[in-house]
């Protein structure tokens, strides 16, 4: 599987487009809607054929452009299932396989930032949404989210994997492009060295974030695959 990595300098989200080499199908996952025209510009150069646009969760940070790009590309929008989105074409659901190609991705259901997130499995590679970050973690202080639910999505799911499997996740703020599962097992200050339950919850329960700029209208936007 071939991986381009792009970043959105207003929200830090990463988007990613994913593709099979032979067949050249290809997957993009967390579009921004500002920008659509770079991702459209890249799959055309790389004759690229778009079939899917996955979202790790419903954002309250941007405005998705999966609506916009499968109008133009007439790919398929998958979220999961709990989103109760009616605008998408296929709810997932945790342990299902979207094929790409001859590739196949696995969705994993990695709830705790929301009830919504889902990451997205390929081969010895991990796309985490806001799930788990690079020496961190998604906040879970509001949009259904869940600092236990976060814990057991990252240490009995994420942190199952191997090792060595590389960690693309949904934001960063300071630049950094990826990590990997033993990194972050090792080093990430609010799960590393197996740090118990309630010492993650009470991390994140005491965090005092302001509330996402967006939120009132990315929320609505989104479950309306940002048209």
């Amino acid at each position: 599987m071939k991986i381009r990595q792009f970043f959105d300098p207003k929200s830090s989200t990463y988007t990613y487009l994913l593709w099979d080499d032979k067949t050249r199908k290809a997957a993009l996952i967390d579009p921004v809607f500002e920008q659509i025209s770079r991702d459209s510009k890249t799959i055309y150069e790389l004759g690229l054929d778009l079939k899917f646009l996955l979202e790790t969760h419903i954002h309250a940070d941007h405005i998705t452009g999966s609506g916009k790009l499968r109008q133009r590309f007439g790919a398929s929008i998958l979220v999961h299932e709990n989103s109760g989105s009616q605008c998408a074409d296929r709810l997932l659901k945790d342990g299902d396989m979207i094929s790409l190609g001859d590739e196949e991705i696995k969705v994993l259901y990695t709830p705790g930032h929301t009830n919504t997130d889902i990451s997205y499995l390929v081969d010895k590679t991990v796309f985490t949404g806001d799930t788990l970050l690079i020496r961190g973690s998604g906040r879970t202080d509001f949009q259904s989210g869940s600092a236990e639910d976060a814990y057991n999505s990252i240490t009995k799911k994420l942190f199952t994997l191997d090792d060595s499997t590389l960690i693309y996740p949904g934001h960063d703020y300071e630049g950094r492009t990826q990590s990997s599962i033993g990194e972050e097992k090792q080093l990430n200050p609010r799960l590393g060295n197996k740090k118990s339950r309630a010492e993650y919850i009470d991390i994140m329960n005491s965090m005092n974030l302001p509330k996402p700029a967006l939120i009132e209208r990315a929320v609505p936007e989104n479950l309306e695959c940002g048209m």
